[in-house]
């Protein structure tokens, strides 16, 4: 294989994107232009689903619409609700999303491009209850209501988990995670995305493609592995002792996640955003295992030993833990967010396609006769 190509398409130029713009000068992330700490700090993130999948974002009365919209729709079908309470409480919760786009998509079928939109809208609408109605029924036997009233996904989706309305401060946590996962050009699933809408594919697919590459733990499970290093990290007592553990993992060449990028070289704009979140959260609902100061103290040690920068990930585990969040929801909570982004590459795709088909460079056997089985 080419030197150039050794980096799986690492800093390859694919195609081309007018959504988002990543690693600008090392550290700039920006969705149409707007910058991502402006995003994060002053729009919800339906605003940002609407900027995402329309090109601008809404005045009042588009949001009030689409907000409106999106309400209006979170029911789930009885029939995607029986098969969500078969499914085993042990399965992965990223398989249980995968199921259940796939069964809306034979309830609900795309018959024609036309319904892009709504089927975005459907999407954006249903994953909340498809991961809240398994898990409540699968952890207690609860059927929840997949209609809360709730006015916003991040509220929506708190209230299903939880059984009650969050408070403000957490809404408002949530809501800007949704805005910060929302989209990054042509990372693993959403590229996997348009490789798959490239040949046509229903949406879908294409989006159950998403979700199938956002389920490796290269790509989606990093703040699952960040929360499970909190929790190991804890088990030493004091910060010290913690310190010392985790020198003695890098020494161990043992992996850690969270930090560096395959694409900002200098810092991960989101990281600033929602670490401030988990400080808020921190102070706001207690923290009786210490994680914020242990976040902190691995963040500190990994630029001194090795000068790896968070990214959003790392973070987000200590975020969603103070949230009230199980570890294993957090890739899905990507999923919830990320469909935004995924949905206007779809659309982009569609709109001047050309089939994804890159060549390989061969590394095999060189040519050679057949030889019959009798001679082998």
């Amino acid at each position: 294989m080419s030197e150039k190509n050794t980096g799986g398409l690492r800093g390859q130029a694919v195609g081309q994107t007018s959504v988002s713009t990543v690693g600008a000068e090392g550290h700039n992330l920006t969705y149409r232009g707007y910058g991502i700490g402006d995003l994060a700090e002053k729009a919800t993130f339906e605003e940002v689903a609407y900027l995402l999948l329309y090109g601008k974002l809404p005045n009042q009365a588009e949001l009030d619409g689409y907000k409106g919209r999106l309400k209006g729709i979170r029911d789930l079908p009885d029939a995607l609700k029986a098969v969500l309470e078969k499914i085993p409480a042990n399965t992965h919760p990223m398989d249980v999303m995968r199921t259940g786009c796939s069964m809306l998509g034979t309830l609900e079928p795309e018959t024609d491009f036309g319904q892009q939109y709504d089927i975005t809208d459907r999407l954006l609408s249903a994953f909340p209850g498809i991961l809240c109605y398994w898990y409540r029924f699968s952890k207690d036997g609860t059927r929840i209501s997949t209609d809360t009233g709730a006015d916003d996904i991040a509220g929506h989706f708190l209230q299903m988990l939880n059984g009650k309305k969050p408070s403000e401060l957490l809404q408002k946590a949530m809501n800007a995670s949704l805005v910060l996962y929302a989209e990054h050009e042509f990372n693993a699933s959403t590229f996997a995305c348009r490789v798959c809408s490239a040949t046509l594919s229903d949406f879908y697919s294409s989006i159950t493609t998403g979700i199938g590459t956002l389920r490796g733990p290269l790509h989606g499970g990093a703040n699952e592995a960040a929360m499970a290093l909190l929790e190991h990290l804890d088990g030493f007592g004091s910060i010290d002792n913690a310190r010392k553990e985790l020198l003695n993992m890098l020494a161990r060449k043992e992996k850690i996640m969270g930090f560096g990028h395959a694409v900002y070289k200098i810092s991960d704009p989101r990281s600033p955003v929602i670490k401030e979140w988990a400080k808020n959260l921190a102070g706001h609902v207690g923290d009786p295992k210490r994680y914020y100061e242990l976040s902190e103290m691995v963040e500190k040690t990994m630029w001194d030993e090795k000068k790896l920068f968070p990214n959003l990930d790392f973070y987000s585990a200590s975020c969603y833990h103070f949230m009230g969040i199980p570890t294993a929801l957090f890739t899905p909570i990507f999923v919830m967010s990320r469909t935004s982004g995924w949905a206007a590459h779809i659309m982009e795709q569609r709109a001047n396609n050309k089939l994804i088909r890159p060549n390989a460079e061969y590394t095999g056997e060189k040519a050679r006769a057949f030889v019959s089985i009798e001679n082998r």
